[in-house]
Protein backbone atom coordinates (compact mmCIF):
# COMPACT_ATOMS: atom_id res chain seq x y z
CA UNK A 1 0.00 0.00 0.00
CA UNK A 2 1.26 3.48 -0.48
CA UNK A 3 1.37 6.39 1.20
CA UNK A 4 -1.20 8.01 -0.76
CA UNK A 5 -3.24 4.73 -0.34
CA UNK A 6 -2.62 4.81 3.73
CA UNK A 7 -3.21 9.01 4.13
CA UNK A 8 -7.58 8.14 4.30
CA UNK A 9 -6.83 5.53 6.58
CA UNK A 10 -4.31 7.07 8.96
CA UNK A 11 -6.64 9.92 9.12
CA UNK A 12 -9.54 7.75 9.97
CA UNK A 13 -7.75 5.99 13.01
CA UNK A 14 -6.65 9.04 14.01
CA UNK A 15 -10.09 10.94 13.97
CA UNK A 16 -11.61 7.54 15.86
CA UNK A 17 -8.66 7.89 18.36
CA UNK A 18 -9.67 11.28 19.29
CA UNK A 19 -13.26 10.65 19.11
CA UNK A 20 -12.85 8.29 21.88
CA UNK A 21 -11.22 10.47 24.01
CA UNK A 22 -13.90 12.89 23.72
CA UNK A 23 -17.17 11.33 23.95
CA UNK A 24 -18.59 10.34 27.39
CA UNK A 25 -18.71 6.75 28.63
CA UNK A 26 -21.80 5.70 28.01
CA UNK A 27 -21.36 6.05 24.29
CA UNK A 28 -17.93 3.98 24.41
CA UNK A 29 -19.88 1.40 26.54
CA UNK A 30 -22.43 1.13 23.60
CA UNK A 31 -20.14 0.87 20.59
CA UNK A 32 -17.51 -1.72 22.78
CA UNK A 33 -20.95 -3.61 23.41
CA UNK A 34 -22.20 -3.15 19.53
CA UNK A 35 -19.07 -4.00 18.21
CA UNK A 36 -18.84 -7.11 19.89
CA UNK A 37 -21.99 -8.46 18.50
CA UNK A 38 -22.10 -10.13 15.00
CA UNK A 39 -25.44 -8.66 13.63
CA UNK A 40 -26.00 -4.88 14.92
CA UNK A 41 -29.63 -4.47 16.17
CA UNK A 42 -30.82 -0.84 16.26
CA UNK A 43 -33.90 0.60 17.88
CA UNK A 44 -36.48 -0.18 14.30
CA UNK A 45 -34.96 -3.53 14.23
CA UNK A 46 -35.94 -4.39 17.96
CA UNK A 47 -39.04 -2.59 17.56
CA UNK A 48 -40.52 -3.95 14.68
CA UNK A 49 -40.25 -7.45 16.17
CA UNK A 50 -41.41 -6.93 19.67
CA UNK A 51 -44.29 -4.92 18.15
CA UNK A 52 -45.60 -7.76 15.57
CA UNK A 53 -45.17 -10.18 19.07
CA UNK A 54 -47.57 -7.68 20.89
CA UNK A 55 -49.90 -7.36 17.98
CA UNK A 56 -50.25 -11.87 17.35
CA UNK A 57 -50.54 -11.55 21.61
CA UNK A 58 -53.31 -8.78 21.05
CA UNK A 59 -55.47 -10.58 18.22
CA UNK A 60 -55.38 -14.18 20.16
CA UNK A 61 -56.09 -12.55 23.42
CA UNK A 62 -58.93 -10.72 21.87
CA UNK A 63 -60.96 -13.87 20.21
CA UNK A 64 -60.21 -16.16 23.49
CA UNK A 65 -62.04 -13.50 25.07
CA UNK A 66 -64.51 -13.35 22.92
CA UNK A 67 -64.97 -17.16 22.93
CA UNK A 68 -65.20 -17.02 26.36
CA UNK A 69 -67.69 -13.82 27.19
CA UNK A 70 -69.88 -14.88 23.71
CA UNK A 71 -70.20 -18.30 22.98
CA UNK A 72 -71.29 -19.31 19.75
CA UNK A 73 -74.89 -20.44 18.96
CA UNK A 74 -77.15 -22.21 16.64
CA UNK A 75 -74.84 -25.34 14.70
CA UNK A 76 -72.44 -25.94 16.70
CA UNK A 77 -71.45 -28.92 14.62
CA UNK A 78 -71.29 -26.69 11.67
CA UNK A 79 -69.46 -23.81 13.35
CA UNK A 80 -67.32 -25.12 16.50
CA UNK A 81 -64.97 -23.28 18.34
CA UNK A 82 -62.23 -24.54 17.27
CA UNK A 83 -62.76 -24.23 13.58
CA UNK A 84 -63.44 -20.40 14.30
CA UNK A 85 -59.85 -20.12 16.55
CA UNK A 86 -58.49 -22.16 13.32
CA UNK A 87 -59.74 -19.97 10.42
CA UNK A 88 -59.10 -16.79 12.51
CA UNK A 89 -55.45 -18.19 12.51
CA UNK A 90 -55.37 -18.29 9.52
CA UNK A 91 -55.68 -15.17 9.21
CA UNK A 92 -52.81 -13.83 11.17
CA UNK A 93 -50.65 -13.06 8.72
CA UNK A 94 -53.35 -10.94 6.97
CA UNK A 95 -53.75 -8.58 10.10
CA UNK A 96 -50.08 -8.16 10.22
CA UNK A 97 -49.40 -6.91 6.40
CA UNK A 98 -52.50 -4.55 6.73
CA UNK A 99 -50.90 -3.22 10.37
CA UNK A 100 -47.84 -2.93 8.24
CA UNK A 101 -49.60 -0.74 5.62
CA UNK A 102 -51.25 1.67 8.31
CA UNK A 103 -47.57 2.48 9.34
CA UNK A 104 -47.48 0.92 12.77
CA UNK A 105 -44.13 -0.56 12.85
CA UNK A 106 -42.14 2.19 11.60
CA UNK A 107 -42.91 5.49 13.38
CA UNK A 108 -40.49 4.49 16.59
CA UNK A 109 -37.20 4.55 14.34
CA UNK A 110 -38.74 7.92 13.26
CA UNK A 111 -39.87 9.39 16.11
CA UNK A 112 -37.68 9.48 19.50
CA UNK A 113 -41.09 10.57 21.60
CA UNK A 114 -43.85 8.08 19.97
CA UNK A 115 -45.46 6.02 22.41
CA UNK A 116 -48.72 3.50 22.20
CA UNK A 117 -50.79 6.39 22.68
CA UNK A 118 -49.48 7.70 19.65
CA UNK A 119 -50.58 4.33 18.25
CA UNK A 120 -53.72 4.40 19.18
CA UNK A 121 -55.97 6.30 16.25
CA UNK A 122 -54.37 3.62 13.98
CA UNK A 123 -55.30 0.68 15.82
CA UNK A 124 -58.97 1.54 16.34
CA UNK A 125 -58.26 1.92 12.52
CA UNK A 126 -57.12 -0.86 11.65
CA UNK A 127 -58.93 -2.83 13.86
CA UNK A 128 -62.12 -2.07 12.20
CA UNK A 129 -61.11 -1.86 9.21
CA UNK A 130 -59.95 -5.67 9.75
CA UNK A 131 -63.31 -6.50 11.82
CA UNK A 132 -65.22 -5.62 9.24
CA UNK A 133 -63.17 -7.51 6.34
CA UNK A 134 -63.81 -10.71 8.80
CA UNK A 135 -67.69 -10.23 8.81
CA UNK A 136 -67.51 -10.12 4.85
CA UNK A 137 -65.31 -13.22 4.25
CA UNK A 138 -66.96 -15.41 6.80
CA UNK A 139 -70.43 -14.47 5.44
CA UNK A 140 -69.09 -15.04 1.89
CA UNK A 141 -67.14 -18.49 2.08
CA UNK A 142 -69.30 -19.65 5.08
CA UNK A 143 -66.26 -20.89 7.00
CA UNK A 144 -67.30 -19.71 10.43
CA UNK A 145 -70.41 -17.95 11.36
CA UNK A 146 -69.50 -15.50 14.93
CA UNK A 147 -72.44 -14.06 16.15
CA UNK A 148 -72.79 -10.19 16.34
CA UNK A 149 -72.25 -10.14 20.45
CA UNK A 150 -68.81 -12.05 19.38
CA UNK A 151 -67.84 -9.79 17.26
CA UNK A 152 -68.55 -6.76 19.36
CA UNK A 153 -66.37 -8.40 22.04
CA UNK A 154 -63.56 -9.20 19.78
CA UNK A 155 -63.63 -5.85 18.12
CA UNK A 156 -63.40 -3.73 21.35
CA UNK A 157 -61.06 -6.68 23.06
CA UNK A 158 -58.40 -6.36 20.00
CA UNK A 159 -58.15 -2.51 20.32
CA UNK A 160 -57.73 -2.74 24.13
CA UNK A 161 -55.45 -5.64 24.29
CA UNK A 162 -53.07 -4.43 21.11
CA UNK A 163 -52.61 -1.04 23.12
CA UNK A 164 -51.69 -2.82 26.25
CA UNK A 165 -49.61 -5.51 24.87
CA UNK A 166 -47.62 -2.77 22.49
CA UNK A 167 -47.42 -0.88 25.70
CA UNK A 168 -45.56 -3.53 27.29
CA UNK A 169 -43.26 -4.30 24.43
CA UNK A 170 -42.24 -0.78 24.42
CA UNK A 171 -41.44 -0.87 28.25
CA UNK A 172 -39.33 -4.32 27.66
CA UNK A 173 -37.79 -2.50 24.88
CA UNK A 174 -36.60 0.41 26.42
CA UNK A 175 -34.52 -2.30 28.55
CA UNK A 176 -32.66 -3.62 26.28
CA UNK A 177 -29.26 -1.65 24.20
CA UNK A 178 -30.80 -1.33 20.94
CA UNK A 179 -33.26 0.98 22.00
CA UNK A 180 -30.60 3.29 22.17
CA UNK A 181 -29.80 5.70 19.39
CA UNK A 182 -26.25 7.51 19.41
CA UNK A 183 -27.40 11.01 18.10
CA UNK A 184 -25.23 14.17 17.33
CA UNK A 185 -26.81 17.51 16.87
CA UNK A 186 -25.79 19.88 13.97
CA UNK A 187 -25.45 22.89 15.47
CA UNK A 188 -23.98 24.13 19.03
CA UNK A 189 -26.02 27.26 19.19
CA UNK A 190 -29.25 28.39 21.28
CA UNK A 191 -31.12 26.01 19.57
CA UNK A 192 -29.01 22.93 19.91
CA UNK A 193 -28.34 23.31 23.32
CA UNK A 194 -32.31 23.90 23.91
CA UNK A 195 -32.95 20.34 22.76
CA UNK A 196 -29.63 18.98 24.17
CA UNK A 197 -31.51 19.90 27.46
CA UNK A 198 -34.62 18.44 26.14
CA UNK A 199 -33.27 15.25 25.33
CA UNK A 200 -31.69 14.91 29.05
CA UNK A 201 -34.56 15.60 31.01
CA UNK A 202 -36.18 12.63 29.03
CA UNK A 203 -34.23 9.51 29.24
CA UNK A 204 -37.58 7.44 28.28
CA UNK A 205 -36.73 8.61 24.36
CA UNK A 206 -34.09 6.57 24.42
CA UNK A 207 -31.51 8.99 23.07
CA UNK A 208 -27.88 9.02 23.76
CA UNK A 209 -26.52 12.78 23.34
CA UNK A 210 -22.86 11.97 21.65
CA UNK A 211 -22.16 15.73 21.16
CA UNK A 212 -22.28 18.89 19.09
CA UNK A 213 -21.22 19.27 15.60
CA UNK A 214 -20.24 22.72 14.78
CA UNK A 215 -17.34 24.58 13.23
CA UNK A 216 -18.31 28.08 15.29
CA UNK A 217 -19.73 26.73 18.19
CA UNK A 218 -21.36 28.88 20.60
CA UNK A 219 -19.93 28.90 24.31
CA UNK A 220 -21.84 26.39 25.72
CA UNK A 221 -23.87 26.36 28.90
CA UNK A 222 -23.00 25.93 32.26
CA UNK A 223 -25.09 22.50 32.49
CA UNK A 224 -23.79 21.17 29.58
CA UNK A 225 -20.61 21.64 30.00
CA UNK A 226 -20.16 17.62 29.66
CA UNK A 227 -21.64 17.11 26.09
CA UNK A 228 -18.45 16.38 24.18
CA UNK A 229 -17.84 19.05 21.28
CA UNK A 230 -17.12 16.54 18.15
CA UNK A 231 -15.32 18.97 15.87
CA UNK A 232 -16.60 21.04 12.34
CA UNK A 233 -19.39 19.86 10.32
CA UNK A 234 -17.31 18.33 7.67
CA UNK A 235 -16.49 15.74 9.73
CA UNK A 236 -19.81 15.02 10.74
CA UNK A 237 -19.98 11.86 8.40
CA UNK A 238 -16.63 10.27 9.48
CA UNK A 239 -18.20 10.91 12.65
CA UNK A 240 -21.72 9.33 11.72
CA UNK A 241 -19.27 6.38 11.18
CA UNK A 242 -16.92 5.80 13.75
CA UNK A 243 -19.54 6.34 16.29
CA UNK A 244 -22.86 4.15 14.96
CA UNK A 245 -24.95 7.39 15.21
CA UNK A 246 -28.07 6.93 14.19
CA UNK A 247 -29.70 10.10 14.45
CA UNK A 248 -29.05 13.37 13.51
CA UNK A 249 -30.55 16.76 14.51
CA UNK A 250 -30.41 19.72 12.42
CA UNK A 251 -29.96 22.88 14.30
CA UNK A 252 -29.15 25.62 12.84
CA UNK A 253 -25.25 25.82 12.43
CA UNK A 254 -23.55 29.15 11.25
CA UNK A 255 -22.89 26.84 7.32
CA UNK A 256 -24.54 28.01 4.22
CA UNK A 257 -27.96 26.95 2.97
CA UNK A 258 -25.42 24.82 0.40
CA UNK A 259 -22.72 23.91 2.49
CA UNK A 260 -25.67 22.12 4.58
CA UNK A 261 -27.80 20.62 1.56
CA UNK A 262 -24.28 19.09 0.83
CA UNK A 263 -23.75 17.62 4.15
CA UNK A 264 -26.97 16.19 4.91
CA UNK A 265 -27.17 14.30 1.02
CA UNK A 266 -23.75 12.78 2.49
CA UNK A 267 -25.28 11.85 5.59
CA UNK A 268 -28.18 10.75 4.40
CA UNK A 269 -26.77 7.57 2.42
CA UNK A 270 -25.45 6.42 5.52
CA UNK A 271 -28.96 5.06 6.53
CA UNK A 272 -29.08 7.56 9.42
CA UNK A 273 -32.66 9.67 11.05
CA UNK A 274 -32.50 13.29 10.08
CA UNK A 275 -34.18 15.48 12.20
CA UNK A 276 -34.78 19.67 11.31
CA UNK A 277 -35.56 21.80 13.72
CA UNK A 278 -37.84 24.25 11.43
CA UNK A 279 -37.01 27.81 11.21
CA UNK A 280 -39.99 29.63 13.62
CA UNK A 281 -39.97 26.67 15.96
CA UNK A 282 -41.48 28.31 18.30
CA UNK A 283 -44.40 28.94 16.53
CA UNK A 284 -45.36 25.73 14.90
CA UNK A 285 -47.11 23.29 16.74
CA UNK A 286 -47.36 19.98 16.07
CA UNK A 287 -50.57 19.50 14.45
CA UNK A 288 -49.39 21.92 11.36
CA UNK A 289 -49.69 20.41 7.72
CA UNK A 290 -47.60 20.63 5.25
CA UNK A 291 -48.41 21.20 1.83
CA UNK A 292 -46.29 22.06 -1.55
CA UNK A 293 -46.38 24.20 -4.59
CA UNK A 294 -44.15 22.89 -7.64
CA UNK A 295 -42.39 20.89 -5.19
CA UNK A 296 -41.50 23.45 -2.79
CA UNK A 297 -43.25 22.13 0.72
CA UNK A 298 -44.87 24.75 2.73
CA UNK A 299 -45.75 24.65 6.36
CA UNK A 300 -49.61 25.62 6.77
CA UNK A 301 -50.57 27.65 10.04
CA UNK A 302 -54.48 27.61 10.50
CA UNK A 303 -56.01 31.05 12.08
CA UNK A 304 -56.21 30.89 15.72
CA UNK A 305 -59.49 29.90 16.67
CA UNK A 306 -61.66 27.87 18.61
CA UNK A 307 -65.39 27.23 17.52
CA UNK A 308 -68.47 26.92 19.89
CA UNK A 309 -68.72 23.32 18.75
CA UNK A 310 -65.40 22.97 19.65
CA UNK A 311 -65.61 24.42 23.23
CA UNK A 312 -68.89 22.25 23.66
CA UNK A 313 -67.46 19.14 22.57
CA UNK A 314 -64.58 20.02 25.42
CA UNK A 315 -66.79 20.81 28.08
CA UNK A 316 -68.95 17.43 27.21
CA UNK A 317 -65.59 15.25 27.79
CA UNK A 318 -64.35 16.47 31.13
CA UNK A 319 -68.25 15.80 32.50
CA UNK A 320 -68.39 12.43 30.82
CA UNK A 321 -64.84 11.00 31.89
CA UNK A 322 -64.77 13.27 35.25
CA UNK A 323 -68.19 12.42 37.22
CA UNK A 324 -67.94 8.76 36.76
CA UNK A 325 -64.42 9.27 38.13
CA UNK A 326 -65.11 11.03 41.39
CA UNK A 327 -67.84 8.34 42.12
CA UNK A 328 -65.13 5.02 41.97
CA UNK A 329 -62.64 7.52 43.75
CA UNK A 330 -65.06 8.29 46.95
CA UNK A 331 -63.29 5.82 49.28
CA UNK A 332 -60.49 7.06 47.97
CA UNK A 333 -60.60 10.13 48.76
CA UNK A 334 -61.91 8.99 52.31
CA UNK A 335 -58.96 7.28 53.34
CA UNK A 336 -56.46 10.15 52.44
CA UNK A 337 -58.79 12.30 53.94
CA UNK A 338 -58.11 10.44 57.08
CA UNK A 339 -54.74 9.88 56.69
CA UNK A 340 -53.69 13.83 56.36
CA UNK A 341 -55.91 14.95 59.65
CA UNK A 342 -54.16 12.33 61.43
CA UNK A 343 -50.40 12.89 60.25
CA UNK A 344 -50.89 16.51 60.94
CA UNK A 345 -53.46 19.49 62.62
CA UNK A 346 -55.27 21.27 59.68
CA UNK A 347 -57.96 21.20 56.91
CA UNK A 348 -58.07 18.59 54.83
CA UNK A 349 -58.20 20.12 51.71
CA UNK A 350 -55.60 23.48 50.66
CA UNK A 351 -57.36 26.36 48.63
CA UNK A 352 -55.31 29.08 46.62
CA UNK A 353 -56.13 31.32 44.41
CA UNK A 354 -55.46 30.28 40.70
CA UNK A 355 -55.86 32.77 37.52
CA UNK A 356 -58.40 30.91 35.05
CA UNK A 357 -59.53 31.33 31.72
CA UNK A 358 -60.45 34.92 30.46
CA UNK A 359 -57.73 35.87 33.45
CA UNK A 360 -60.95 35.49 35.83
CA UNK A 361 -59.65 33.43 39.41
CA UNK A 362 -60.60 31.04 41.41
CA UNK A 363 -59.83 28.84 44.00
CA UNK A 364 -58.42 25.57 43.24
CA UNK A 365 -58.46 22.83 45.57
CA UNK A 366 -56.04 20.57 46.63
CA UNK A 367 -54.97 17.79 49.40
CA UNK A 368 -53.00 19.48 51.88
CA UNK A 369 -49.17 18.00 51.42
CA UNK A 370 -47.67 20.70 53.70
CA UNK A 371 -48.12 22.38 57.49
CA UNK A 372 -51.24 24.57 57.85
CA UNK A 373 -48.89 27.54 58.23
CA UNK A 374 -46.64 26.62 54.96
CA UNK A 375 -47.97 30.02 53.42
CA UNK A 376 -46.66 32.21 56.37
CA UNK A 377 -43.44 30.19 56.38
CA UNK A 378 -42.67 30.94 52.45
CA UNK A 379 -40.72 33.58 53.07
CA UNK A 380 -38.33 31.75 55.78
CA UNK A 381 -37.88 29.08 52.68
CA UNK A 382 -37.66 31.47 50.04
CA UNK A 383 -33.94 31.12 49.55
CA UNK A 384 -34.05 27.59 48.85
CA UNK A 385 -35.86 27.77 45.54
CA UNK A 386 -34.00 25.82 43.31
CA UNK A 387 -34.51 28.11 40.35
CA UNK A 388 -32.37 30.82 42.05
CA UNK A 389 -29.17 29.03 41.33
CA UNK A 390 -27.74 29.96 38.08
CA UNK A 391 -29.21 28.82 35.28
CA UNK A 392 -32.74 28.49 37.25
CA UNK A 393 -35.64 30.87 36.50
CA UNK A 394 -37.11 32.92 39.43
CA UNK A 395 -40.15 33.55 38.35
CA UNK A 396 -40.95 29.88 39.09
CA UNK A 397 -40.80 28.83 42.81
CA UNK A 398 -39.30 25.29 43.56
CA UNK A 399 -38.33 23.70 46.70
CA UNK A 400 -36.68 20.13 46.87
CA UNK A 401 -37.51 18.58 50.05
CA UNK A 402 -39.64 21.24 51.37
CA UNK A 403 -39.56 21.25 54.72
CA UNK A 404 -42.76 22.89 55.12
CA UNK A 405 -43.97 18.72 53.48
CA UNK A 406 -45.56 16.53 55.77
CA UNK A 407 -45.18 12.71 56.21
CA UNK A 408 -48.41 12.39 54.23
CA UNK A 409 -47.65 15.08 52.10
CA UNK A 410 -44.80 13.50 50.67
CA UNK A 411 -46.86 10.29 49.43
CA UNK A 412 -49.19 12.40 47.97
CA UNK A 413 -46.61 14.54 46.33
CA UNK A 414 -44.74 11.70 44.83
CA UNK A 415 -47.61 10.17 43.11
CA UNK A 416 -49.26 13.59 42.89
CA UNK A 417 -52.53 12.27 44.84
CA UNK A 418 -53.04 16.03 46.51
CA UNK A 419 -54.44 17.26 43.03
CA UNK A 420 -57.22 14.75 42.55
CA UNK A 421 -59.57 16.92 44.42
CA UNK A 422 -59.04 19.17 41.27
CA UNK A 423 -61.80 17.17 39.93
CA UNK A 424 -64.37 19.35 41.89
CA UNK A 425 -63.01 22.10 40.10
CA UNK A 426 -63.44 20.61 36.56
CA UNK A 427 -66.96 19.97 37.59
CA UNK A 428 -67.87 23.41 38.73
CA UNK A 429 -66.62 24.56 35.50
CA UNK A 430 -63.53 26.14 36.70
CA UNK A 431 -61.00 24.07 35.03
CA UNK A 432 -60.54 21.18 32.23
CA UNK A 433 -58.86 17.73 32.69
CA UNK A 434 -56.66 18.63 29.72
CA UNK A 435 -55.25 22.34 29.52
CA UNK A 436 -52.40 24.92 30.65
CA UNK A 437 -50.53 25.11 33.68
CA UNK A 438 -52.73 26.51 36.58
CA UNK A 439 -50.98 29.44 37.68
CA UNK A 440 -50.55 31.79 41.02
CA UNK A 441 -51.14 35.25 40.74
CA UNK A 442 -47.11 36.25 41.00
CA UNK A 443 -46.80 34.01 38.25
CA UNK A 444 -49.45 35.29 35.92
CA UNK A 445 -48.14 39.11 36.13
CA UNK A 446 -44.89 37.36 34.05
CA UNK A 447 -46.81 36.24 31.12
CA UNK A 448 -47.13 38.73 28.32
CA UNK A 449 -48.70 39.77 24.64
CA UNK A 450 -48.94 37.09 22.81
CA UNK A 451 -48.43 34.31 25.70
CA UNK A 452 -51.95 36.08 27.17
CA UNK A 453 -53.68 33.51 25.08
CA UNK A 454 -53.08 30.45 27.12
CA UNK A 455 -56.17 31.93 28.86
CA UNK A 456 -58.55 31.19 25.65
CA UNK A 457 -58.89 27.91 27.63
CA UNK A 458 -59.36 26.53 30.65
CA UNK A 459 -56.59 25.69 32.56
CA UNK A 460 -55.54 22.01 32.89
CA UNK A 461 -55.38 19.09 35.80
CA UNK A 462 -52.95 17.50 33.27
CA UNK A 463 -51.21 19.38 29.95
CA UNK A 464 -47.80 19.56 28.26
CA UNK A 465 -46.48 20.77 31.01
CA UNK A 466 -46.95 17.78 33.70
CA UNK A 467 -46.52 15.44 30.63
CA UNK A 468 -43.05 16.52 29.67
CA UNK A 469 -41.28 17.38 32.49
CA UNK A 470 -43.13 20.08 35.15
CA UNK A 471 -40.85 21.45 37.56
CA UNK A 472 -37.81 20.74 35.00
CA UNK A 473 -39.37 22.86 31.95
CA UNK A 474 -38.69 26.77 32.22
CA UNK A 475 -41.11 29.05 32.68
CA UNK A 476 -41.07 30.84 29.61
CA UNK A 477 -41.10 27.27 27.61
CA UNK A 478 -43.84 26.34 30.13
CA UNK A 479 -45.43 29.34 28.85
CA UNK A 480 -44.76 28.69 24.85
CA UNK A 481 -46.37 25.11 25.16
CA UNK A 482 -49.34 26.02 26.54
CA UNK A 483 -49.68 28.64 23.86
CA UNK A 484 -49.26 25.96 21.14
CA UNK A 485 -52.02 23.49 23.35
CA UNK A 486 -54.46 26.69 23.06
CA UNK A 487 -53.93 27.55 19.82
CA UNK A 488 -53.72 24.01 18.34
CA UNK A 489 -56.25 22.29 20.43
CA UNK A 490 -58.02 19.41 19.17
CA UNK A 491 -59.84 16.54 20.99
CA UNK A 492 -57.50 13.81 20.08
CA UNK A 493 -54.73 16.03 21.32
CA UNK A 494 -56.57 16.06 24.90
CA UNK A 495 -57.04 11.87 24.64
CA UNK A 496 -53.50 11.93 23.91
CA UNK A 497 -51.75 13.95 26.80
CA UNK A 498 -54.26 12.02 29.15
CA UNK A 499 -53.26 8.71 28.24
CA UNK A 500 -49.66 9.99 28.58
CA UNK A 501 -50.00 11.71 31.67
CA UNK A 502 -49.70 7.61 33.68
CA UNK A 503 -46.80 6.77 32.73
CA UNK A 504 -45.45 10.29 33.00
CA UNK A 505 -46.68 9.96 36.63
CA UNK A 506 -44.70 6.53 36.68
CA UNK A 507 -41.55 8.39 35.55
CA UNK A 508 -41.37 10.76 38.55
CA UNK A 509 -42.55 8.47 41.46
CA UNK A 510 -39.87 5.77 40.10
CA UNK A 511 -37.32 9.05 39.94
CA UNK A 512 -38.27 10.46 43.56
Amino acid sequence: MSATDRTPLLQSLQLQEELRTTVGDRTLQILDRRRRTAVVKRRGWLLRRMLLAADVIGLVSALLVAQWLAPSVGNVDAYSPGMEIFAFLLTVPAWIVITKLYGLYDHDDERANHSTADDFGGVFHMVTVCTWLVIVITYLSDIANPTAQKLVVFWASAIAFICLARAGARALARRNEAYVQNTVILGAGDVGQLFAKKVRNHPEYGINLVGFVDTTPKERQSDLGDVALLGDTERLPAIVRLLDVERVIVAFSNDSHEETLELLRAVQDLEVQIDIVPRLFEFVGPGVEIHTVEGLPLIGLPPLRLSRSSRLLKRATDLVLTIPTLIVLTPVFAVLALMIKIDSPGPVFFRQVRVGAAGNTFRIFKFRSMRADAEERKQEVAHLNRHLAPGGDPRMFKIVGDPRVTRVGKLLRRFSLDELPQLFNVVAGQMSLVGPRPLILDEDRHVERWARQRLNLKPGVTGPWQVLGRSEIPFAEMVRLDYLYVTRWSLIGDLRLMALTIPALARRATAV
